[in-house]
């Protein structure tokens, strides 16, 4: 795939995996316009943590509007300028809200979403991040952040599950599926470059990719 034909690239994946460093890292080498997730702006977040029955909905309301509003300032400016890199794609609220909410808030839900999906792009390339649960609380253990210690395992393993779900159904874009459980970009520079090099000979369709030395 030739990048000036992959205007739109988003990254993917589940809590913890490192779709933000990745993103970081590509955009500094494809001098790419970033976008990231707002995650520590909602102020229910820290609620959910606590008392998921009780904050859920407001938590999932607040992502839905606010990546909304995040996407449609990308569609109407950057995809016409500059390549764009996220670090999730608007599918990414629905995931979660089937996880969380109940059969009376998906209901609402849904008719929220329904009327804002259908102005979002699509992805020129998604790329998702696949890794296991221990790799996901390693990696969420390491970067620290306190609003992060009350996820459960057991939390955690039903979001990989259905991450790994819908990715494995996911036909929207052209996808490459990357093992993620031995990468480290940041460290090891060999890492980053094959996985480029993989960017840049996608076509189309759905591809999957083990990086040096995860086999």
């Amino acid at each position: 795939m030739e990048l000036d034909k992959a205007r739109y690239i988003a990254i993917e994946g589940p809590i913890g995996v490192g779709k933000t460093s990745l993103v970081q890292l590509l955009g500094e080498y494809f001098n790419a316009h970033t976008v990231l997730e707002t995650v520590e702006d909602n102020p229910f977040l820290e609620g959910f943590y606590k008392n998921r029955e009780r904050y859920a909905f407001q938590a999932e309301m607040f992502f839905l509007l606010s990546r909304y509003r995040q996407q449609m300032s990308l569609s109407q400016y950057n995809l016409f300028n500059r390549v764009t890199i996220t670090d999730y794609i608007f599918d990414r609220n629905r995931i979660f809200a089937y996880i969380n909410l109940n059969d009376d808030e998906i209901r609402l839900y849904e008719d929220v979403y329904s009327i804002l999906r259908h102005k979002i792009p699509k992805p020129d390339l998604l790329i998702y991040l696949q890794a296991d649960i221990d790799t996901l609380k390693k990696r969420i253990n390491m970067r620290g952040r306190v609003i992060e210690k009350n996820i459960s395992d057991e939390y955690l393993d039903g979001v990989n599950k259905a991450f790994n779900n819908y990715f494995f159904h996911y036909t929207q874009s052209p996808i490459l599926i990357v093992n993620a459980n031995e990468i480290n970009f940041i460290e090891r520079k060999e890492d980053l470059k094959d996985l480029i090099k993989k960017i840049l000979s996608h076509k189309k369709g759905r591809e999957y990719y083990s990086p040096l030395g995860s086999i």
